[in-house]
């Protein structure tokens, strides 16, 4: 139905209140109201424009080597500038919440070819002058030749750990940490007599860590320095019942340093299948996810089951022993403030940070695509394809794609199944049974592709990996500084790259941070600790 034209003395009115006030100063009485037809604002722009008193573009591209190459090329960012932190910075992702920046991508570049963390080590000495025993030093030879000076983060971390301090370190991905404390642990325990008053599994070490895949991965590390060493190494799985856990333990009734979950330690302490009784040394590995919500009551249970040293002075007695504490981790843990006070003197902790900490990774090429989500799968599986080619030509890197969700992995897998792309998958989801050796196997080179979820992300080493799609873009900036740090590792064999698909607004909040740190060379905002009091020192 059409609607009803509008009064002439109506549209005469309108025409008055939009006309500009200086027309109505020379216009005559017979001459007729002007019609608006562009807005206001629009039409002073356009003023200005033909005047040339409009402001000058902010262009940041210069010869030289960049820090940020954008699409566009007035929003590349030189590596020799950084912004202040007051000063405004030009983002290429502004618009990207607009559905016009469909296809607009930037890439943050390298800004240096070696990792970090044997970068800042070149003047940090040898293993020996870390103060540790020439056993040590001969199984670590033994078992892992390929490391033959300490990165920063054991130089600083090892000391402290054999004058028996509780550590808090906190660095980033990818930087020794495991070595850095599996050294003085088996150290330790070196010096220690066993103490046979126990018919049930009695570890004097103990590894918590927070999925089966990073159990597996640290026993790996592990075990070879302990059979150097005389010391028995032992994982316990999680994710099977109680028969399944007692015929475990009854297979290993001699543990020195078990490396467990929390779920499956749990289990075996309610049955009354172990005990932490001669506990000398507890590490809780990837500390900020032990501490979160789903994993905090059972870590709770285990530590008051654990006889935690209120000092130092509480760990020579080798006859009662005592359980030195430390927690690691590539963001730094949250609640620290909390569980310590229930378990230890706050004064006891000594605080480790890297100076990366929480840093995008100048060794990495990181590119951000912002992308419709109908987009996505032919844009992976070009990337993909891509891969193929270059991995049979030149047996380049293998491949990690992130996705947020289980039902995700399963989906796209299918998808690259069509395409006659052959890949893995992993997920929290699967049965232990089929998760079992999975990322072994993948690490092995049995394929190059990987679709996974981010149990993946968190602590695994991958040396062999060259990229890491996210498929889904993370929904936390720690979440992306996990998943990133799968490449550009110390031992990495090839360079790293990180592509990420964006989609949603809240993505786009997420990559307007990260490109806003980098192009300031500061720290991801928003992922400090929540400790109360401060920390007693720094190192």
């Amino acid at each position: 139905m059409a609607l009803a034209r509008p009064p002439r003395v109506l549209r005469l009115t309108v025409r008055l209140l939009s006309a500009p006030r200086r027309d109505l100063a020379v216009r005559g009485p017979d001459e007729p109201l002007p019609v608006v037809r562009i807005p206001r604002a629009l039409q002073l722009r356009q003023e200005q424009r033909q005047s040339g008193r409009s402001s000058p573009r902010l262009v940041l591209a210069r010869p030289g080597r960049l820090l940020i190459s954008a699409r566009r090329p007035e929003l590349n960012q030189p590596a020799r500038l950084t912004l202040g932190r007051w000063e405004r910075a030009p983002l290429a992702s502004r618009g990207w919440k607009n559905r016009r920046s469909r296809r607009d991508y930037f890439s943050i570049e390298r800004a240096q070819h070696e990792v970090p963390a044997l970068r800042d080590s070149a003047s940090e000495g040898s293993f020996a002058a870390l103060g540790l025993e020439p056993r040590v030093l001969h199984a670590l030879q033994e078992a892992a030749p390929e490391v033959v000076r300490p990165t920063t983060v054991q130089s600083r971390t090892i000391p402290p750990l054999l004058r028996g301090r509780h550590i808090l370190c906190a660095a980033e991905t990818g930087s020794g940490k495991t070595l850095g404390y599996l050294l003085p642990l088996l150290q330790r325990l070196l010096g220690r007599p066993t103490l046979d008053s126990h018919r049930i599994p009695a570890p004097r070490g103990l590894v918590l860590v927070p999925s089966r895949e990073l159990a597996e991965q640290v026993r790996a590390v592990a075990q070879p320095l302990g059979v150097s060493l005389g010391l028995h190494v032992r994982e316990l799985e999680g994710g099977h019942g109680m028969s399944r856990i007692r015929l475990q333990l009854s297979k290993q009734p001699s543990v020195d340093v078990l490396v467990a979950t929390p779920g499956a330690l749990w289990k075996a302490l309610k049955g009354q299948l172990i005990t932490l009784r001669q506990l000398s040394y507890l590490v809780l590995d990837e500390a900020d996810t032990l501490l979160d919500e789903s994993f905090l009551e059972l870590v709770d249970y285990i530590l008051e089951k654990s006889h935690i040293a209120e000092d130092s002075a509480d760990l020579k007695d080798p006859f009662n022993p005592k359980a030195q504490l430390v927690l690691v981790g590539a963001t730094f843990p949250e609640g620290v403030g909390q569980l310590l006070s229930k378990v230890a003197s706050p004064d006891s902790l000594t605080t480790i940070t890297s100076s990366k900490l929480h840093c995008i990774m100048p060794h990495v090429r990181q590119t951000f695509m912002r992308l419709k989500g109908a987009e996505k799968v032919t844009e992976l599986v070009q990337i993909l394809k891509q891969h193929d080619k270059a991995y049979r030509s030149s047996r380049s890197g293998t491949v990690l794609v992130f996705c947020n969700s289980s039902s995700t992995v399963n989906w796209l897998g299918y998808i690259l199944d069509d395409h006659k792309i052959q890949h893995l998958r992993l997920q929290g989801q699967m049965p232990a049974s089929m998760r079992a050796g999975i990322f072994q196997c993948f690490q092995e080179g049995s394929q190059d592709i990987l679709l996974c979820t981010d149990i993946a992300s968190r602590g695994l080493d991958s040396t062999h990996v060259e990229l890491v799609v996210n498929y889904d873009f993370p929904l936390t900036l720690q979440d992306y500084i996990h998943r990133a740090g799968r490449v550009g590792r110390v031992g990495s064999e090839v360079p790293g790259t990180v592509i990420s698909f964006v989609t949603h607004p809240w993505d786009v909040n997420l990559v307007q941070k990260i490109e806003l740190a980098a192009r300031r060379r500061r720290s991801l905002p928003g992922i400090g600790s929540s400790v109360s009091e401060p920390l007693p020192q720094q190192i």
